[in-house]
């Protein structure tokens, strides 16, 4: 028998629980459904799912502060997370995929769009979480342990640009176009705008302080990381101080 795709539902208002999990369940998935971040545990406790359907807005803890707390603990961090939400902002949509979602839908939204995103990251599983580690330069990442160290100096990244930096380390010196990051670090991602992978580069620059010139802009084609940069940034840095 064909395994049907297990789907925790986390949605406070029962209607909007309902109507997901029968679509679901045509769809070809077994839904679960959890009322608020309390009886989600609960159910994670007890199987895991096979993605997470989360509602920003919950009774108690939001749905953000607990997709920080599933990518924190080693049993729940690889299970994708699809952010549910009527907020439509750019900042908010940057906050739910910084948090660790690897998807975020916006409501009302149609089943079909809701069915090809699941099946989207459930066939995606994060691509890029190979438990490794690659050096360039004075960069170091060991993606085993999540840690990543300049000239020895370890450094804070968030979960997205983590896996950007990631990818971009493997793939040192080629330039890679912005459609090709979405793609290659969240996934087949055709609903996320180009914009937000700007924005991740951006405060990936910052995390990476003096490391950030290591990632640079190629004008009209998209973002390379070099060790080539590092050298001499350094040294005028260095100079100037």
């Amino acid at each position: 028998m064909k395994h049907q795709p297990r789907i925790l539902i986390v949605e406070d208002e029962p209607a909007i629980a309902e109507l997901i999990a029968v679509n679901l369940t045509h769809g070809g998935f077994t839904p679960v459904i959890a009322g608020d971040s309390v009886a989600a545990q609960r159910e994670l406790d007890a199987v895991l799912p096979d993605a997470i359907l989360l509602d920003w807005m919950l009774p108690g803890q939001s749905g953000l502060a607990l997709a920080r707390h599933l990518r924190k603990e080693p049993r729940t961090k690889a299970i994708p997370i699809l952010m549910l939400t009527a907020r439509g902002d750019e900042p908010d949509k940057v906050a739910g995929l910084d948090a660790g979602a690897d998807d975020y839908i916006t409501k009302p939204f149609s089943t079909q769009e809701l069915l090809a995103r699941i099946r989207a990251v459930l066939r995606r599983r994060a691509p890029e979480s190979v438990n490794d580690s690659v050096t360039v330069g004075e960069l170091m990442l060991d993606a085993g342990t999540h840690r990543i160290f300049y000239q020895g100096q370890e450094l804070k990244l968030g979960p997205t640009e983590f896996k950007l930096l990631h990818y971009l380390m493997k793939h040192a010196e080629r330039v890679h176009s912005r459609g090709t990051l979405l793609d290659k670090v969240w996934g087949d991602h055709v609903f996320i705008e180009e914009r937000t992978v700007d924005v991740h580069v951006k405060r990936l620059r910052e995390a990476l302080g003096l490391a950030g010139a290591m990632v640079e802009t190629v004008r009209g084609a998209g973002y390379r990381l070099t060790s080539l940069a590092s050298a001499g940034v350094l040294a005028a840095a260095q100079s100037r101080s």
